[in-house]
């Protein structure tokens, strides 16, 4: 038997070098595996797989590649001591771009990590650019050996690797005509890169030896906007895709309308919060109905962050109060510990929630906290439990969900 301590050596023959490599090694109706055991001792193993056969096997954690930039916006060089403890890995890892989503500054890649890439498909990738002009770039990622992006692209979609691009912008840096280069040269290699998200820079106050940079404001986060919707019918026409989208953040600092749920088609950057406000609200108001006949006097807090705290009181709270007298009302939690610049809900602390809480909880019946303050272990960004910030509440606390009109159930049931 296969035990713990064990080191998977080989696949069918071939070395292995990490989970995903033993993944795609062994996808194959005969499995030939080789370990060595904790004596040393070789030993093999042979499995007939079927159809969506899992043999079973936990692997420990594969060893992150890291980043060897030092980028002007770091987020990792803009928090103290203390936090939760993934949030100092910079991690620059093509296997968990694949995986997982996560964007990645292709700075890093050997040969072998370019061949493997193409040998074994990883496709999509999620790639930060930021600038496509060289010079910029590597002043932004503060890394004179950064690699020129395009020519690495192209490389990559010439044997069938496909991309989706962010594009985090610092007004006077990266903006104006060199945003507007950095998309064109993008879209010149659809549909190899598939969209091009557009998110304003996060600044907290822990900046201390990093440059100085400019936040968005209403106006520019207008002006970034026309521009994008602009280009959009550009790339619309040319091409049947829209291709760049922008972050929510940018709709809801102007005051902006969103757009149709269609209007950002696959959806494919949800996770950068780009469509989720909308997603949301159609989620909501397709489900809405089931809230109806719910005869409740619980009196509930929803916190967010103070971003989306004016779109979710005109687009849901006015809705439940009104039209089905829940008594609801929605609060947007200061973020002290980031600083004011510090907007969203997703960096939110457990400090910053709970200071929130022991100001409403005599007034409250239950405390509807945002689904994306914790990670899937229930720790906040502070690396506080849930199960410590319920004890330290003393109020009912529940965790929301995008799926709001199910959330507002099961809180009132």
């Amino acid at each position: 038997h296969v035990r713990r301590g064990f080191k998977l050596i080989a696949g069918n023959g071939e070395p292995v070098s990490d989970s995903l490599d033993y993944r795609y090694k062994t996808a194959e109706d005969s499995i030939r595996l080789e370990f060595e055991d904790t004596a040393g001792k070789r030993r093999e193993f042979q499995f007939r797989a079927e159809p969506f056969f899992d043999l079973g096997l936990d692997f420990a954690q594969d060893k992150i590649m890291c980043c060897n930039s030092n980028c002007i916006f770091c987020f990792v060089h803009q928090q103290p001591k203390g936090m939760r403890r993934s949030l100092y890995v910079k991690d620059d890892d093509f296997r968990l771009s694949f995986t997982h989503g996560s964007f990645i500054t292709l700075s890093n890649l050997t040969e072998s990590d370019i061949e493997r890439i193409i040998a074994q498909r990883l496709s999509p990738l999620y790639v930060s650019v930021h600038a496509t002009d060289d010079t910029l770039r590597r002043c932004i990622f503060r890394n004179e050996k950064l690699p020129s992006v395009v020519p690495l692209l192209q490389r990559l979609i010439d044997h069938g690797i496909t991309f989706h691009t962010q594009v985090v912008v610092c007004p006077g840096v990266n903006d104006g005509e060199q945003m507007d280069r950095t998309i064109d040269d993008l879209f010149r290699l659809y549909p190899g890169v598939q969209t091009v998200g557009v998110v304003p820079v996060g600044l907290t106050r822990y900046r201390q030896r990093l440059p100085k940079l400019t936040p968005f404001t209403a106006e520019s986060a207008d002006d970034i906007l026309n521009y994008i919707h602009a280009k959009q019918k550009d790339c619309l026409r040319q091409e049947g895709s829209r291709f760049v989208f922008s972050a929510d953040e940018f709709y809801v600092l102007a005051d902006r309308k969103l757009p149709k749920l269609s209007e950002y088609e696959e959806m494919a950057q949800f996770e950068n919060g780009i469509g989720m406000l909308r997603w949301s609200l159609v989620q909501f108001n397709r489900r809405r109905r089931f809230l109806r006949g719910i005869s409740s006097n619980k009196r509930i807090a929803m916190l967010t962050g103070k971003s989306a705290k004016a779109f979710i009181q005109k687009n849901i709270v006015d809705y439940m109060r009104n039209e089905l007298q829940i008594p609801i009302d929605v609060y947007g939690v200061e973020n002290t510990f980031w600083g004011e610049l510090v907007t969203v809900s997703g960096l939110l602390t457990g400090q910053d929630l709970l200071l929130a809480v022991e100001s409403l909880k005599s007034k409250y019946d239950a405390v509807l906290l945002p689904p994306n303050c914790l990670n899937d272990d229930d720790l906040f960004l502070d690396n506080m439990s849930l199960e410590e910030f319920k004890q330290k509440a003393d109020v009912d606390v529940k965790v929301g969900s995008y799926l709001f009109a199910d959330t507002m159930q099961e809180v009132l049931s």
